[in-house]
């Protein structure tokens, strides 16, 4: 069963052909163990977004061990430099929340926090992340680190707005040139790792519309606003009108997901709304959404006599990995991992709050595969999911070379 011991990544990958990838292959492997147990100890105790204080102490005392100066952001999140002070440093980013879900993967060190659960495998990332710093802090006291690194530990990355705004906002970029992150992605094996030029998430964002008027009675709709009638009209034409006025191309979903109006049959109701999510693949056509999704509302509604609000929630632009960040990501995989171990993945319609940091400077995601070869193919977001903890090792041994690369 994943994680029913510590198990070694070595059966998985050849042995490392440089012999910067075998120095990291050696530290990370005396680290084996506690990186599981602190995974373990982590994915025990979740905390939900902004609220992450006790996730946050355990990796800044961890970092203290190790001899580094980690920040405690305000509220909670941590941010760590390791190596030399210079013009640039590489930035490595892990999100350390948990949702509102139960914990249902039957294993000793699931959640003692009823209703919530690292579903989403947020803390393999922190653990990810931690052990890579850890090494290259090894790297950096013996002078083998030629550029500095920041390890951004961000809170609320599920929740919006999220916490990369709040890490940016508190100086969590400044002087950082390129950033890298990891996702776990249940249906790719152990030892493998999903990279993708370009957009690799969705754009997300939530819309609401509500539909008032002054009610009737069913037998004289032709004497009030039907309220009914006009959610109908919206939920059946904007979606097929934004379908017509944006580039298809650009993957442009309208899907609803909840609707309430009226409560008896024989009465129009005097207001309803629905709610659901816009999703774009592309970020042009995100930015140009908002102005068609409301023109199409109120071109829709405007001959059925009935008031209508609007609210639109920005969520996320989509994770757009640039081509040489990409190419640092894949070199390092083949590096540490293998040189099959770098596989094409699909573009998500997920949305992921790594994207805010790519608006401002240039970086990549790779989807770190948590799936025992031949084993069960979990989800994210379900409460019974289920990593194989060699990913660990994998995903801090990918972070670590590629920041030794991207720096190089």
């Amino acid at each position: 069963m994943p994680g029913a011991s510590h198990p070694a990544l070595d059966e998985l990958r050849p042995a490392p052909t440089t012999a910067g990838a075998a120095r990291l292959t050696a530290l990370l492997a005396s680290l084996r163990d506690e990186l599981v147990e602190i995974r373990r100890d982590i994915h025990a105790h979740p905390e939900l977004a902004r609220t992450e204080e006790r996730t946050s102490r355990v990796v800044a005392d961890r970092l203290r061990l190790a001899g580094l100066e980690p920040r405690l952001l305000p509220g909670s999140g941590v941010l760590c430099d390791i190596g030399p002070v210079g013009t640039r440093r590489i930035g490595l980013r892990a999100d350390i929340d948990a949702l509102p879900l139960n914990d249902t993967c039957g294993l000793p060190w699931s959640s003692t926090n009823r209703g919530i659960a690292h579903a989403c495998g947020h803390d393999v990332h922190t653990t990810v992340v931690l052990g890579a710093g850890l090494a290259l802090a090894e790297l950096a006291a013996a002078g083998e680190l030629a550029t500095g690194v920041r390890l951004i530990f961000q809170p609320a990355e599920e929740v919006q707005p999220g916490g990369s705004l709040d890490v940016i906002a508190q100086g969590g970029l400044d002087g950082v040139a390129r950033i890298f992150g990891v996702h776990c992605d249940p249906k790719v094996d152990v030892g493998q790792v999903g990279t993708r030029i370009g957009p690799i998430t969705s754009a997300s964002d939530e819309v609401q519309v509500t539909v008032t008027g002054p009610g009737g009675h069913t037998s004289r709709p032709h004497l009030t606003g039907d309220v009914v009638f006009a959610l109908g009209q919206v939920i059946t034409q904007v979606p097929a009108i934004l379908g017509r006025r944006l580039d298809p191309r650009s993957g442009v979903n309208l899907t609803w997901g909840a609707v309430q109006a009226g409560v008896a049959h024989n009465a129009i109701p005097s207001t309803g709304t629905v709610k659901g999510t816009l999703r774009c693949l592309d970020v042009r056509a995100w930015q140009k959404a908002s102005e068609v999704f409301h023109s199409a509302v109120e071109q829709v509604l405007a001959p059925l006599e009935v008031e209508v609000e609007i609210v639109h929630h920005r969520g996320v632009p989509p994770v757009e990995n640039d081509e040489r960040s990409t190419g640092l990501l894949e070199a390092a995989a083949r590096d540490v991992l293998g040189a099959e171990s770098v596989l094409l993945t699909e573009q998500s319609l997920g949305g992921e709050d790594f994207a805010w940091y790519l608006t401002k400077v240039p970086g990549a995601m790779a989807r770190l595969g948590t799936r025992t070869p031949g084993g069960t193919t979990y989800d994210i977001h379900q409460g019974d999911l289920q990593v194989d903890e060699r990913a660990i090792e994998a995903g801090a041994l990918l972070l670590a070379r590629t920041a030794v690369l991207a720096g190089a």
